[in-house]
């Protein structure tokens, strides 16, 4: 598996792992109308913005497609004082889970944030997201529990935090 910084040739294959996952990870959890909606072209014109503003690393397969990535930076509320980064977004293709890439895909986030001095990062995972064991597993605490809605639907979102990221095992 190849880990590498994205460039904006990567926006597609970013939009295929974004919307992809999301119908398979948020299946039963978000409504299958919303889920259905997404759009490739609209994923594609979302990361073509964020990649103006933040890094986003890519996890490509053997035959060079992207089969997962993550970005994170600063972090965004200003809720969480001594929690300085985020881990903004990770997705795997399913196929692809439980095989590695989500600790592969964490590491350049956590390098970059400790390039900026950020010692600390937090992320915030939908209770229902069978991936909070994941971020247990790296030592997440949780800080708090929060409510979001999604396509009309108030849902639970779990923030976890790590107070010093070099302690993380990867």
């Amino acid at each position: 598996m190849k880990i590498r910084m994205a460039d904006i040739a990567d926006v597609n294959g970013i939009a295929k792992v974004h919307v992809d996952s999301w119908r398979t990870t948020y299946r039963d959890i978000i409504s299958d109308e919303f889920l259905n909606k997404l759009s490739y072209e609209s994923r594609e014109k979302l990361w073509a913005s964020n990649m103006s503003n933040m890094k986003v690393y890519i996890a490509e397969n053997d035959e060079g497609v992207i089969v997962g990535f993550s970005t994170g930076g600063k972090e965004r509320s200003g809720n969480y004082t001594g929690t300085d980064g985020e881990l903004y977004a990770i997705y795997i293709l399913k196929e692809y889970q439980g095989q590695g890439i989500g600790k592969l895909l964490v590491k350049p986030v956590i390098d970059e944030l400790l390039s900026l001095n950020i010692n600390s990062m937090l992320v915030l995972v939908l209770e229902k997201n069978n991936s909070c064991q994941f971020y247990e597993a790296l030592g997440g605490k949780q800080l708090d529990c929060i409510e979001v809605e999604i396509a009309g639907d108030k849902l639970n979102e779990i923030v976890y935090g790590w107070t010093d990221i070099r302690a993380i095992q990867l």
